[in-house]
């Protein structure tokens, strides 16, 4: 698709009949240095720092500022361990990959071609991509190709290279050509990994990436929240002299919007602008699109005027974001307004635009407006045809409104379209997960008689519905009629059946039905393995849930974090503490995802059986596997020493953890807190808190110590602190004082709970007056009513109580 936009020779025309254009004609001459002149327009509401809108261009100014906004974001340390799975299959007979549509690849010599890259050093680098680019398309045999399938099963074991592993990847990498290197990147389920190759072979010597890798290696970022990489792969590109288009910027911004960075993700404009690069309709959709998922749709609709007048006209996809933004806010009469509005804009609605409201109004089952929208859509000559049912269909079954979406089927049958068995499954499925077997079962049996026989999706659903309802047995005679009816069974229907086994306690059935996968021409995925392996851990039976996961890892199913920490947790709370140990090094060894949680779940079972030597001993194990402790970890150790008595030791952590720069959580304040005023170490306490609330402020700090003081008795001590509690007057620290006053009181120290009082009111702090009560009697039996009454006094001037009442209590 060619993007239109008002070339700069063309600006002067402009200028003589808009007062806007011709204000802005006259800073041209400042932006003189790069082809963009205008991007700040774009910028200019997000150069304040709290993301508030900000106009350069306020319609009763008469000055503008154009400086402040120019700011370089290519330098910032944006971190991110977050990342979206990317949807990735061969099945088909090809797999595309686009950037804008598609990937384009730099026309071949003749001498450079079939070559692999390492021809690409000397050729290309330093020099722009060519403008003769065509399309191309990643076939399935590119995926299958022996080299790359042998480089992807190296970069699965790489966790136990050595300089045989890397020598030989180094060698296959330097004869792949670009499209097969694309096909590596692309077969990697983590995207991390992709990241990590890339950047590997990048380092070889003698090699260099074709463009078309730079190109797919962002699209593949694109997709998610690893914004740092996708940023780090733009500058190469700088650097290695490629030429830049529009829709890689794209891919770092979208990047950026999934990390949920706004501001990094709307500055890549001043990227562009930087590198001289005119943002075309695909950038500024791009942007409309961001700002549309992060709630910012008022943004979004000053983005879009302001491309207006820059010439850059909005087309059909830009008003079909502004759409969405609309019913993401639940304003679907100003989405439908802005559809009416669209053709005197210049641009026609199409159905994605009718269907946006629609699937709104389908999660919502307002269905009534879901079929005025229908005849609306079809009173601008867009007829519903039969992807218009399928569509309702499935948002319908999708948001378990089975009986609508039937209503719709039934529909479309009437009107003559036929509805395939992708639609029948879709409103099965939605029977079966609201529990309604009886009606999936008659969708099923219709669909015999309308010829359209039920394929495995369908029968699948049947059989995951009757499994969640417990009829294990009926799941079992489903799975054998779809095999009289010529439906084999696949992965996901047996995983299906083994999930109901385990949830009724059949876990060793299941795990037998699995180990006899080839004989009935299935294969386990990671699933099955997971779904047999809680099933065994929910039954107690850890010692076979542990075999499972060393045959998972065994047949390359690797467990999670999270599934490993569940059984490292079920041993620990069996008292099979060494086990558990012994599992999770078994796991680390073979190359699993061991994180700092499970370290640390184990490093507090060991500590809740007070075994510290053996939870400081697994914290320099942690050192030694290169995973580094955080803030739970070491509040852990620090809690179980101070229990201990050990209260140097854990001054020590404290301060290494401090060092380390990790910031203290509110549960550690509250655990360094507690264990010092326990053992009444209240000046080192002090001494350590100064340094806490250097790394990271905590409000209620001194109110907590104030509390646990009074809590272990220590009211002299509690009262020395007051004064940092009162400096800010907040209900908190009211409470602060009105337990340390019931604590003198259950001393017997009425004059101290009456100075307390004295203190508050000195502060602005109204004290409770039935506290107060109890004080004056207190002082009152003690022979102190000059105080008693000076307290009740404070009282009457503020206004809480009347001198009436103050003359009964004196009586009294």
């Amino acid at each position: 698709m060619r993007y239109n936009f008002i070339s700069y020779s063309k600006f002067p025309k402009l200028v003589a009949n808009n007062p806007f254009f011709h204000f802005v004609h006259t800073a041209k001459e400042h932006y003189r240095t790069t082809p963009f002149h205008y991007i700040h327009l774009f910028l200019s509401f997000f150069s304040s720092k709290n993301d508030g809108p900000h106009s350069y261009f306020d319609s009763d100014s008469s000055t503008t500022n154009f400086n402040s906004h120019l700011v370089e974001t290519a330098n910032s340390d944006d971190t991110n361990d977050g990342v979206d799975k990317m949807d990735f299959s061969t099945s088909n007979a090809h797999c595309k990959v686009y950037s804008d549509g598609f990937i384009d690849e730099v026309e071949e010599s003749d001498e450079g071609r079939g070559q692999g890259n390492s021809s690409f050093t000397g050729r290309n680098h330093g020099t722009k991509m060519e403008e003769d680019r065509r399309r191309i398309e990643i076939h399935e045999d590119e995926f299958r190709h022996p080299l790359v399938r042998e480089i992807c099963r190296l970069i699965e074991c790489r966790s136990a290279w050595n300089h045989k592993h890397e020598g030989k990847n180094e060698a296959l990498a330097k004869g792949l050509k670009p499209r097969l290197v694309c096909a590596v990147l692309l077969s990697q389920s983590d995207e991390r990994v992709a990241l990590d190759f890339f950047y590997w072979s990048d380092r070889q010597w003698r090699y260099r990436h074709y463009p078309i890798v730079y190109c797919v290696m962002l699209d593949v970022l694109s997709k998610t929240k690893l914004c740092q990489g996708a940023r780090r792969v733009l500058r190469l590109m700088e650097r290695r002299g490629i030429q830049r288009r529009p829709q890689d910027f794209c891919c770092v911004m979208v990047s950026y919007s999934r990390a949920g960075k706004l501001r990094n993700a709307m500055q890549v404009l001043t990227m562009m602008q930087k590198a001289g690069i005119e943002p075309n309709l695909l950038v500024c959709n791009t942007a409309i699109h961001v700002l549309v998922m992060a709630n910012m749709l008022e943004k979004a609709l000053r983005f879009q005027e302001r491309m207006q007048l820059l010439g850059i006209m909005p087309n059909v996809v830009t008003y079909n974001c502004l759409i969405k933004g609309y019913c993401d806010l639940h304003r679907v009469e100003d989405a439908m307004e802005l559809i009416s509005e669209m053709p005197s804009k210049g641009c026609s609605p199409d159905k994605v635009s009718y269907y946006t409201v629609m699937g709104f109004l389908c999660k919502n089952r307002r269905i009534r407006e879901v079929r005025d929208v229908l005849e609306k859509m079809e009173d601008t000559k867009l007829l519903a045809d039969q992807v218009t049912y399928n569509t309702l269909i499935h948002m319908l079954s999708k948001h378990q409104h089975a009986d609508e979406a039937l209503q719709f089927l039934r529909e479309a049958q009437k009107r003559g379209f036929q509805v395939d068995k992708v639609g029948y499954s879709a409103i099965v499925d939605s029977y079966c997960k609201e529990g309604r077997m009886d009606q999936a079962k008659e969708i099923v049996n219709e669909m015999f008689t309308v010829g359209c026989i039920p394929d495995v999706v369908t029968y699948t659903a049947i059989i995951n519905g009757f499994c969640q309802a417990g009829e294990v047995d009926q799941a079992r005679k489903m799975l054998q009629q779809m095999q009289k009816h010529g439906c084999k069974p696949n992965t996901v229907s047996y995983t299906a059946f083994l999930k109901g086994l385990c949830q009724k306690g059949n876990s060793s059935e299941a795990r037998e039905m699995m180990k006899a996968s080839e004989e009935q021409w299935w294969t386990p995925n990671a699933i099955t393995y997971s779904v047999v392996m809680h099933g065994f851990r929910r039954e107690g039976k850890l010692a076979d849930a542990c075999d499972v996961v060393r045959e998972m890892i065994g047949k390359g199913f690797p467990p999670t974090p999270v599934e490993i920490n569940l059984l490292i947790q079920s041993l620990s709370q069996t008292g099979r503490l060494d086990e558990a140990k012994k599992f999770m090094e078994e796991c680390l060894n073979m190359g699993c995802a061991v994180n700092v949680v499970n370290f640390t779940t184990l490093i507090h079972r060991f500590c809740l059986q007070d075994d510290i030597e053996a939870a400081l001993s697994l914290l320099d194990d942690m050192y030694l596997s290169n995973k580094h402790p955080d803030a739970v970890t070491y509040t852990t150790i620090i809690d179980a020493l101070g229990k201990k008595g050990r209260i140097e030791e854990a001054t020590e952590f404290t301060l290494k953890m401090l060092k380390k720069g990790i910031d203290p959580t509110p549960v550690t304040y509250r655990t360094v807190i507690h264990r010092y005023c326990q053992l009444g170490r209240v000046e080192d306490l002090l001494n350590l808190l100064d340094k806490m609330l250097a790394r990271q402020e905590c409000r209620t700090a001194f109110n907590q110590v104030i509390e646990k003081l009074c809590t272990f008795g220590n009211l002299e001590a509690a009262d020395k602190l007051l004064g940092k509690v009162l400096r800010t007057a907040s209900r908190i620290d009211a409470n602060s004082c009105h337990m340390l006053m019931e604590s003198y009181l259950r001393k017997g120290f009425p004059l101290s709970a009456y100075k307390v009082a004295c203190r508050m009111f000195s502060r602005g702090l109204i004290p409770d007056l039935k506290l107060c009560e109890k004080v004056c009697k207190k002082l009152m039996q003690e022979g102190k009513s000059e105080e008693a009454d000076n307290l009740l006094l404070r009282f009457v001037e503020r206004g809480n109580i009347s001198s009436r009442c103050l003359q009964l209590s004196q009586t009294e």
